[in-house]
């Protein structure tokens, strides 16, 4: 700080107090006055009593922080935030094996990934810091992969809670809210802690599913609920249990993956309205869309061929298969739906911008730039 200080202009380090007049002339502002400053500023923004999370002053000096850091010509060029979450150790040791307490009351243990042979995680002794890093647009120009929201959290707090009021306090400071980005981790938590918050304030999600909630997932007037969708009951199984293309996959293998959730597009009801302000909204039989052949639905019978027919119906056929439309409420798919089917090649290509926050953090934790490694800052808590 007190190099940032020291660099500006001297017009604007007289404005600020940098360099102030005193008895025997201009006086520069020195390190020890500027930790003393920081010290005072931290003490007031930080809670009365330890509690792991940045106070509301805090967080929204942090953001005004942050908004200020972006140039004016990148503020409006793209909407989508890239989000993850990384580890940060405190400059405090950790509390004694045999108990009591250390210098940095807020931190916590938390585990963390590393890239260490026959070793998955390991603890660290410090906080979790999540950011929001900027994406360029589906088909949007290239952007800087800056960060637009960021906030600290210990592990007592889960940090996908920590940042949902972080995110949704940004259109009421004239910030859109787009695409958000996210990994696995934010979509398996609760609909209430993630999903709908942010679908609230306007964004669409762009999500990895966890492994547990991909696949079919239950029934709603006899459509079948999987990943993020309602699907025909007569949707063949193989295309309903379809996971995300490997890794390394090649072209050809790329393409018959494409093929199989096109074809299973097909099979998804045709929505009708938009969500009301309870969230309801209305679809209809993808026969009656004319997206499949259904003897249910005997003028689908005269489409073309090229459409996949069903050749064995349900035996008792619900509601979905017998009613013209039905009502999706908005609990049936709140914590898996986004933007784009899962897991398509639409989705795939929207998808892969997340790596962004990858790049923010490994930009924030490298030793030839910031380096936030343990030691990085002499001072503990989420205000220093």
């Amino acid at each position: 700080m007190h190099q940032a200080l020291t660099a500006l202009s001297d017009k604007d380090q007289r404005r600020l107090g940098v360099t102030a007049e005193w008895k025997h002339g201009p006086h520069l502002l020195t390190y020890r006055q500027a930790e003393r400053t920081f010290g005072l500023i931290a003490d007031a923004l930080a809670r009365d009593e330890p509690g792991g999370l940045p106070s509301d002053r805090l967080q929204r000096t942090c953001d005004d922080l942050l908004e200020a850091s972006v140039p004016e010509e990148f503020k409006d060029a793209s909407s989508s935030l890239a989000v993850d979450w990384t580890d940060m150790e405190t400059f405090s040791r950790p509390p004694p094996a045999k108990g009591g307490d250390c210098a940095d009351r807020e931190a916590s243990w938390g585990h963390r990934k590393n890239n260490l042979l026959r070793r998955q995680d390991e603890l660290f002794y410090g906080y979790y810091l999540s950011a929001g890093i900027m994406m360029p647009g589906e088909n949007g120009p290239p952007v800087p992969g800056l960060a637009r929201r960021a906030t600290l959290s210990s592990r007592r707090h889960d940090p996908v809670r920590a940042l949902v009021p972080v995110l949704t306090a940004m259109p009421a400071a004239g910030i859109p809210l787009g695409d958000i980005l996210a990994g696995s981790g934010y979509a398996h938590r609760d609909a209430d802690a993630w999903a709908l918050p942010l679908r609230a304030a306007g964004a669409q999600l762009v999500q990895d599913l966890h492994p547990h909630d991909r696949g079919p997932k239950g029934t709603h007037d006899g459509a079948i609920i999987a990943n993020g969708n309602l699907y025909c009951p007569a949707a063949p199984s193989t295309l309903l249990e379809l996971g995300p293309l490997a890794r390394g996959a090649t072209r050809e293998q790329a393409a018959a993956h494409d093929a199989k959730t096109a074809e299973l597009a097909r099979y998804k009801p045709g929505r009708l309205t938009r969500d009301d302000a309870d969230g309801y909204h209305r679809v209809t039989c993808p026969a009656v869309m004319g997206k499949i052949r259904c003897p249910l639905r005997p003028a689908s019978m005269t489409l073309d061929r090229d459409r996949p027919e069903i050749l064995q119906h349900p035996q008792h056929p619900q509601e979905c298969c017998t009613q013209q439309t039905i009502t999706i409420p908005p609990q049936v798919t709140a914590r898996t739906a986004q933007k784009h089917d899962y897991p398509s090649a639409a989705h795939r290509r929207s998808y892969a911008r997340r790596t962004g926050a990858e790049r923010g953090f490994a930009t924030v934790k490298d030793p030839a730039t910031n380096d936030i490694s343990r030691g990085w800052c002499r001072l503990m808590g989420p205000a220093p």
